[in-house]
């Protein structure tokens, strides 16, 4: 039995460029989707975020249209309410990496909120990544990248291959005109290779022990990968 460790976003609200707050949170089928996936594996996961508060899910994500459906709508909906782990978090700086065998970071708004700029998930990825623990990351859970950087604030994963959303599916979402920063070009800053596929179509980077997926369309994927990094 491996443990995985969720970091997830502790966020609510996006602030966008015009001060209004959007809500959001973590996007529900990518945690429900590889949580199922390793859950059925027979692995034990742990869920910590900013604070130890619970993780909030971005209430647009549960639509039947977000889903694909209603009954898929459902499915997500019943494996979230299920999942215990999502009400009893840790705080991320309690996490030992000790206890670790691989880290994934779900997406939604949620992470460029907030951990696109929390020092203490930045020191745990980078951390990970220095001891060889498998990343498995997807859509705007890439944004955590950017808090990881060395004590001359130069980006750890600098030089990787990764995906993300894009900033194309950002305009094709309708939320780039007021978002404010764009997850693609900032990453791209941070001197990490984005690799974009099809908008909104599966799409996987791996790069050493790094899995990335682009979109939600990818966290099924990214949960196939991560789990062949376990053994």
């Amino acid at each position: 039995m491996a443990r995985i460790l969720f970091v997830m976003t502790g966020a609510d609200g996006w602030t966008l460029t015009d001060g209004t707050v959007h809500p959001t949170g973590y996007w529900a089928d990518e945690v429900a989707v590889p949580y199922e996936s390793f859950t059925s594996a027979g692995h034990a996961i742990t869920v910590a975020t900013p604070g130890g508060v619970v993780p909030p899910v971005d209430p647009g994500s549960l639509s039947d249209e977000s889903n694909g459906g209603a009954d898929q709508a459902a499915h997500v909906r019943a494996v979230l309410e299920g999942a215990d782990e999502l009400r009893t978090p840790v705080a991320l700086d309690a996490v030992d990496l000790a206890g670790v065998d691989a880290i994934y970071v779900p997406g939604g708004h949620g992470p460029m909120e907030d951990l696109a700029v929390d020092a203490t998930s930045g020191a745990l990825l980078a951390e990970a990544l220095s001891a060889g623990t498998p990343l498995g990351i997807v859509c705007h859970g890439p944004a955590a990248l950017l808090a990881a950087v060395d004590a001359e604030g130069r980006n750890v994963f600098e030089g990787y291959r990764i995906t993300a959303f894009t900033d194309e599916e950002e305009r094709l979402a309708g939320t780039a005109a007021t978002a404010p920063w764009l997850l693609e070009q900032r990453l791209v800053a941070a001197g990490i290779q984005v690799v974009a596929g099809a908008p909104f179509a599966p799409h996987v980077e791996v790069d050493r022990t790094l899995v990335t997926g682009q979109n939600p369309a990818s966290s099924g994927a990214v949960a196939a990968e991560l789990l062949t990094h376990l053994g």
